[in-house]
């Protein structure tokens, strides 16, 4: 599994641009107009791990098999498109269907890119997008109790759980708050989720700035942040046309122009790192002489849960996980070389895995 993330923001903001340099594509049509983006854009890119390349020249590995991030360039919102204004409500349904929100903002200034509402402020350009989300979810939340109504005179409990989940997040959005403040327990998660409530996914601001302001920012920059911590949300500064101009290099070129910036690596890096802390997501591999592989968990994820991930029979017939920590795989030469001074350890069901743990799950079939 990786993860699903919507990019959204303003029209003019530096999206397609940006959804173009991450994927390496140009599907999505960059111009200087509102709703150039007419369907959702998808983008698959290989998650970069260093880590990956290291165990897979240890091991001889013949293929390396990166995990995957999924990118969704989403049509430019505007004022009112809870209520249709723009490309409306069909862009909302794509946000449901991501794992989180990654937020571009415009942070730079430029005459020849025209602003939809004629001014340079990402701070209310922020505004107005958690709005029309909040709007929207609202809308949707009043529909789904009024529909839960004969169910709850029925004592249905799956209703009665959803219209407290409901009644909760209207509670907050009516007082102009967004529902991912809903402090939800462990056992009413699964039914949170599937409520896909715009507002409850987390988001990552994406200050999108000037080349000569990558590495430090700006002052407008600065106010995001200020608005991201205040928020509890987080923020990554990129420049979406340093993305699209090293997106066109050679890797060692590209790394060349990277440090010729002052730049110590891509914004897909930084994006994807802020990404995963994020959603709480961690890494484990699966390494030998066919291929090494990285795959995505979420954090606490337990042994059985983590074969799940490869196939379900692995869940299933889960027997044990035969586990060496990265940092002892690589300072032990491999797993022979681990196995020989007691590195490598035999898991059971209960073992919460860890990031960068090196794993071989033994099951029934």
């Amino acid at each position: 599994m990786g993860f699903k993330m919507g990019i959204v923001g303003m029209p003019n903001v530096g999206k397609s641009t940006l959804f173009n340099a991450l994927t390496k594509t140009a599907s999505a049509q960059a111009a200087n107009f509102p709703f150039c983006t007419i369907e959702p854009n998808v983008g698959e890119v290989g998650v970069p791990d260093a880590r990956l390349d290291k165990l897979a020249a240890i091991a001889g590995s013949k293929q390396i098999i990166p995990t995957r991030m999924t990118f969704v360039d989403i049509a430019g919102l505007v004022k009112g498109a809870s209520k249709g204004e723009g490309l409306g409500n069909q862009f909302l349904a794509n946000i449901r269907e991501t794992d989180s929100i990654a937020h571009v903002l415009r942070c730079f200034e430029d005459g020849d890119v025209t602003h939809v509402e004629g001014r340079v402020d990402p701070v209310a350009d922020a505004a107005t997008i958690e709005t029309e989300l909040m709007l929207a979810d609202l809308e949707s939340v009043e529909k789904r109790r009024a529909n839960l109504v004969r169910k709850l005179k029925g004592n249905d409990k799956e209703a009665q759980q959803q219209e407290r989940l409901l009644a909760a997040a209207q509670a907050l959005l009516e007082d102009g708050k967004p529902a991912r403040l809903v402090e939800v327990d462990d056992e009413d998660l699964k039914a949170w989720k599937l409520l896909q409530l715009l507002t409850s996914k987390p988001v990552l601001y994406v200050c999108n700035v000037g080349e000569d302001e990558s590495v430090e920012g700006n002052a407008l920059s600065t106010k995001v942040a200020e608005m991201a911590a205040a928020e509890g949300n987080s923020h990554v500064i990129i420049s979406a046309q340093i993305e699209e101009e090293i997106s066109q290099l050679e890797p060692e070129e590209a790394q060349m122009f990277l440090e010729e910036m002052g730049l110590h690596e891509a914004g897909l890096d930084r994006l994807i790192r802020a990404g995963y802390e994020l959603l709480h997501l961690e890494t484990y591999f699966t390494v030998g002489p066919k291929e090494a592989r990285a795959w995505t968990i979420r954090s606490g994820t337990t042994a059985p849960q983590a074969a799940g991930v490869i196939h379900g029979d692995f869940e299933k017939g889960f027997i044990r996980a035969e586990t060496i920590a990265y940092d002892d795989f690589i300072a032990n030469d491999g797993e022979q070389g681990a196995k020989e001074v007691g590195k490598m350890r035999a898991e059971g069901k209960t073992y919460v895995v860890q990031d960068g743990d090196v794993m071989h799950f033994l099951f029934n079939t």
